[in-house]
């Protein structure tokens, strides 16, 4: 009994362990899901989605990677507003933040008539005042307005260069927008003429610092052409231009096709330019050398609406009133035709003829025939003005025989040959012959384009121009010496590396010898050195063949990049001529080089040169040019000047007038050019002319002049320094 009474004492016991173990365990895992519920919508609802919840007993244990400190610990904090904080096991971390970038600094500089404005943000670390200072000086009277924002970051790279290479940009255009960002520089601007955008580019360019990257967009107006001319000619050479002038690009490539249909070949261009005289020019002309290419050869000439046709004289007359026929039946009624057969010439005695030599350092002979004592001191004083006081030596002497115009064709002769740098101009009764070397591409159109204003589109002239880009002073080319600084500056920086004891260049030198290969773009004309050198180790002879091998492998490897190396010259050095110790491993490694040395300071052989449209050296033999009317006395006549219509000069610029003035009856000394020099101020001046002297003295024309520091066919100088490195 006893034994029973135990067993269900014990059987009780166990049951009522088991029923509370049970009611235990299912309260907590009750309060395990409620509290996981409650933290995830408290969460969930202030958009902590990130965090994960998981719940042990009366343990909440927070999980995941908050997006920073300040996120994890607002959704720790609010975890204890829905469970007690004793209860809370956080588990979470934040994601490591990355240090606040800096700002982009720019700064945009915009510069006008009324001064210049500053717009952007710059590094604080920017001397403010000292920027104001160099603006203020570039502004002069206009103000300087600054709208800039500054913040405390560090300097970038290459925005101090930047700056420097901006403010002298703006320096040297006063209608401009330069935008600077660290290691680059953007230039907008408005030029008054195509040669001041074609000078502005080269100088940018020659000046910009090798770090800095450039993005200049320039404009300019088209140019004013007067008068709008247009000359070709065919002959036994062939066809080709003297001179082209166009309204449109669209006119000028129907000009350029109606030509190659004449027989024109090779490059043809067609200057755009403002002041044509009627929109049917371009119908006009091809319609003119259509007919010149039917009479199979001869010259065409249009100056403004004046056209004047001279076929050759092998034409067939029944072609030639056929021809002549149709052209002046057909075009437009603005244009005025006047034709002409040329003659067969005639054997004759001597012909009187004048010359004027410019030889390249700028001195300049005058020798041959002019009318009489007044008339060599007016050409030789023009000549003073245009060539300078003291360049200038006269040689000329008096025939009272030359044909009427003589001195107007001897003045334009020398007014055409300031275009060249170096020529000479030839006039006879019958032609005017200019040939020579000029830096300016157009100088075969002004040239022509001069002959016409002053002498008429009829008048016989023959040009034989070449081009040289090294005398341009638009491309601003590096001379000899600035081309080896160039290239031994490149080497300094980015040395060419070899094997050891080898000229095989190492393959990770690649770049470096494309750049040095940039560098010699512009350098090809010149005659230079390739040297080697090496180290002090090994044997004297030895070193001196290595170091030929290496200057032959530099100059083998530029002619893969398509630079012409038939200037350069290899010579290897060896050991003999270094530049550091040889007991130092650095000193060793400065002597193991490659070194450009200049052996010719001047371009071989014309390198650069190209021929500029030329006339035939015989053209057909035109009637002789018109002669000149006369008008008394050669004082200048105020009251004519006023009335008078604008002189303009070889590019079509209005020309100064000069001042009252009487040239003495004898030859002015050449130390000086009496009372021909242009005024500093431009004023309307008079035309060309021919004036007589109340006495019946000879005629005398009456020409302004430019000085001799405008001459556009001379050297100029070069551009001021813009700022940063030349390249």
């Amino acid at each position: 009994m006893r034994g029973r009474i135990t067993l269900l004492t014990t059987t009780a016991f166990v049951g009522a362990l088991v029923l509370s173990a049970f009611i235990a365990g299912g309260s907590a895992t009750i309060i395990e899901q409620r509290s996981r519920k409650a933290v995830k919508l408290a969460l969930e609802t202030a958009s902590h989605s990130w965090v994960q919840v998981e719940t042990d007993g009366l343990q909440v244990i927070l999980l995941g990677t908050a997006p920073s400190e300040a996120a994890r610990f607002r959704a720790v904090t609010l975890v204890s507003t829905v469970v007690d904080s004793s209860r809370i096991v956080d588990n979470t971390d934040a994601e490591v933040q990355k240090a606040i970038a800096p700002p982009d600094f720019s700064l945009q500089m915009l510069r006008n008539d009324e001064g210049i404005s500053l717009i952007g943000l710059v590094p604080s670390g920017t001397d403010r005042k000292a920027l104001l200072e160099r603006l203020t000086k570039i502004a002069g009277e206009g103000a300087v307005t600054d709208m800039l924002e500054s913040a405390d970051y560090p300097v970038p790279g290459g925005w101090k260069s930047a700056l420097d290479f901006g403010i002298a940009a703006l320096t040297e255009l006063p209608r401009a927008k330069v935008s600077i960002l660290p290691g680059k520089v953007g230039v907008e601007a408005i030029t008054d003429s195509p040669e001041q955008k074609a000078e502005a580019e080269a100088l940018l360019n020659r000046r910009r610092p090798t770090e800095i990257r450039l993005d200049a967009k320039i404009s300019a107006p088209r140019p004013v052409i007067t008068p709008f001319t247009l000359r070709f000619l065919i002959d036994a050479e062939g066809a080709r231009f003297d001179a082209c002038s166009a309204d449109t690009d669209r006119a000028a490539g129907r000009i350029i096709a109606a030509a190659r249909k004449a027989g024109a070949k090779g490059e043809l261009d067609c200057t755009v330019g403002m002041g044509v005289p009627s929109p049917q020019w371009a119908e006009a002309v091809t319609m003119g050398l259509a007919a010149l290419a039917q009479l199979g050869g001869g010259t065409l000439t249009f100056s403004d609406a004046d056209i004047a046709l001279v076929a050759a004289d092998t034409t067939d007359p029944a072609i030639y009133d056929r021809v002549v026929g149709d052209l002046e039946s057909n075009l437009p009624d603005v244009f005025s035709l006047k034709a002409e057969l040329a003659k067969k010439a005639e054997a004759k005695d001597a012909v009187p003829e004048f010359s004027a030599l410019l030889r390249e350092d700028g001195q300049v002979e005058l020798r041959g025939r002019v009318t009489s004592d007044r008339s060599r001191a007016a050409l030789e004083s023009f000549a003073h003005a245009q060539f300078g006081a003291t360049s200038v030596y006269g040689a000329t002497r008096v025939d009272t025989g030359l044909p009427e115009g003589w001195p107007l064709r001897t003045l334009t002769a020398l007014e055409a040959l300031r275009l060249m740098h170096d020529g000479a101009v030839t006039v006879t009764p019958d032609l005017v012959r200019l040939t020579g070397v000029t830096g300016d591409r157009q100088a075969s159109d002004k040239a022509a384009r001069l002959f016409a204003r002053r002498l008429g589109e009829a008048a016989p002239i023959a040009l034989s121009v070449k081009y040289d880009r090294r005398l341009d002073p638009t491309l601003a080319l590096p001379d000899g010496n600035e081309c080896v600084a160039r290239l031994n500056g490149v080497l300094a920086r980015d040395k060419i590396g070899f094997e050891p004891s080898s000229a095989t260049i190492k393959p990770e030198d690649g770049p470096k010898l494309d750049a040095l290969a940039k560098a010699m773009a512009q350098c090809q004309d010149f005659r230079m050195e390739v040297a080697g050198h090496t180290d002090s180790q090994g044997s004297d002879e030895g070193n001196r063949k290595l170091s030929q091998a290496r200057a032959e492998a530099v100059i083998t490897a530029l002619s893969a990049r398509r630079v012409l190396t038939r200037n350069l010259t290899p010579k290897g050095y060896g050991e003999s001529q270094p530049i550091a110790e040889n007991d130092t491993d650095k000193g060793r490694e400065a002597n193991r080089r490659i070194e450009f040395v200049l052996l010719d300071a001047k371009p071989v052989g014309g390198a650069g040169q190209i021929d500029l449209p030329v006339t035939a050296p015989e053209p057909p033999k035109p009637a002789p040019v018109a002669p000149i009317e006369a008008v008394p006395d050669l004082v200048l006549d105020e009251s004519a000047i006023a009335g008078a219509a604008p002189m303009e000069d070889a590019q079509g610029e209005p020309m100064p007038n000069p001042p009252e003035t009487q040239l003495p009856a004898a030859p002015a000394p050449a130390a000086s050019a009496p009372g021909v020099a242009a005024p500093e101020a431009p004023t309307p001046e008079a035309p060309m002319t021919e004036a007589a002297t109340t006495d019946g003295a000879e005629a005398v024309p009456v020409i302004p002049v430019n000085p001799a520091a405008q001459s556009p066919g001379r050297p100029k100088p070069r551009p001021k320094k813009l700022g940063g490195r030349d390249n």
